[in-house]
């Protein structure tokens, strides 16, 4: 009678107990449970737009082999409009970029190296948007603007090439000691195995930054 007389005292006190906070208890089990259903339903969306960007993406590379600059432009403009925030639409624009850089499309070029610098979701597709752009504005000799594109932080990998494009933007300005400068600083960040090193030296000595300095 004992055990029976304890037992309803815990029954009664955890009934007490579930009428002051169960119905607390209750909405943060709900609110858990859901964001749990929510992030389930994200990554589930997230993992199919990767896919079906994926299949837009291969389309566009055979767009571009065949050098179909309508097709590759479509499915470039198909990625960014209903898979912005997937990598695919940064890559998608990066290479059609370049078929119309090949083609010689200037305009159609840096509209997509625009929307990446704009609107990319990765520094790393970012920094090569805003690298190629600034070479395009070199050849507009929108040289200012150039400068102020290369202005800004980039991941550390592309250091030299950022470097590299300011010297070809400030030899085109006639700014020699800041483009011999900028060279330098472009072989300094450069690993002693990269094939770009002799290209930058070349374009170095051509404005006598080895007699620069050598007289140093």
């Amino acid at each position: 009678m004992a055990y029976d007389l304890e037992e309803q005292e815990q029954l009664d006190s955890i009934k007490a107990w579930w009428k002051q906070y169960g119905n607390l208890i209750t909405w943060v089990l709900i609110v858990a449970l859901g964001g749990y259903a929510a992030w389930n339903g994200w990554k589930t969306y997230q993992g199919k737009q990767a896919a079906q960007a994926g299949l837009l993406y291969e389309e566009l590379q055979k767009a571009a082999a065949a050098k179909d600059a309508a097709k590759v432009a479509r499915a470039a403009a198909d990625m960014q409009d209903k898979f912005a925030r997937t990598a695919y639409a940064e890559m998608g624009a990066l290479a059609a970029a370049k078929a119309a850089f090949d083609a010689s499309d200037l305009k159609a070029a840096k509209s997509q190296l625009e929307w990446v610098a704009k609107n990319g979701q990765h520094d790393e597709y970012k920094a090569v948007a805003k690298i190629r752009l600034a070479g395009i504005l070199l050849d507009e000799k929108s040289y200012d603007d150039g400068l102020k594109l290369l202005a800004g932080d980039f991941p550390a990998p592309f250091a030299a090439a950022v470097a590299d494009r300011k010297g070809d933007i400030l030899v085109a300005q006639n700014k020699l000691e800041e483009a011999r400068a900028a060279y330098r600083a472009a072989l300094e960040k450069m690993d002693e195995g990269n094939p770009g090193r002799q290209l930058v030296q070349l374009k170095l000595d051509a404005i006598g930054g080895a007699a620069a300095k050598a007289a140093a």
